[in-house]
């Protein structure tokens, strides 16, 4: 029997992702603040990706029998420095300026809660991470693509698969975990939970 799957992100992107590879699933996002602990980038986003999922769960009240909850979280990486959503236009353009010319890390934290059919829970919970080099870019590249407003709703202030594609050199890594999501590892792990 295939189990139910839940994706517990609100993302545009992780929903379009997992379609993409032909998973069926349904969303469920939980308002809950979500607050971490660790200060290594790789901690932080599993900590994240599994109170995501953590939050959806409780919040099935019982109905929980034969299904798998993904939680993920994506975060960018300068200097040791976690780069999230800008918080306005201006901010946009300082993480820019930063990342323009260098190179830095993505990280996206996944959580599989594993339900069987007698509600006990099987946790699988990585971190994936994705070396980016973007190219030098000028101050007027930067604000013309800020003005996009694309930046404005994405951990570091850009999204690889869209505009900002023409500045990036090379990534070392999985380019879809630097969307969000990478899904070959999670529609492995999901093969293994009996999700697919």
């Amino acid at each position: 029997m295939k189990k139910r799957i839940i994706l517990g992100s609100a993302s545009p992107r992780r929903r379009e992702l997992l379609s993409q590879i032909g998973v069926e699933f349904e969303v469920r996002v939980s308002d809950k603040e979500e607050i971490y602990k660790s200060s290594i980038p790789e901690e932080i986003v599993k900590e994240l990706s599994l109170m995501k999922a953590e939050n959806v769960a409780s919040e099935l009240e019982g109905d929980i029998e034969d299904t798998v909850i993904i939680g993920a979280d994506t975060i960018v990486v300068l200097d040791d420095e976690i780069l999230g959503k800008p918080s306005d236009e201006e901010d946009a353009v300082r993480m820019l300026t930063r990342l323009q010319g260098r190179e830095h890390w993505v990280y996206t934290g996944v959580a599989v809660l594993d339900f069987g059919p007698d509600g006990e829970k099987t946790v699988i919970n990585y971190p994936v991470g994705t070396k980016v080099y973007v190219n030098a870019m000028t101050e007027d590249e930067i604000r013309v693509y800020v003005a996009t407003k694309d930046p404005l709703d994405k951990a570091g202030a850009y999204g690889i698969q869209g505009r900002f594609a023409a500045y990036i050199d090379r990534i070392d890594g999985d380019y879809y975990n630097v969307v969000g999501l990478p899904v070959s590892r999670v529609y492995r792990t999901l093969r293994g939970c009996g999700g697919q």
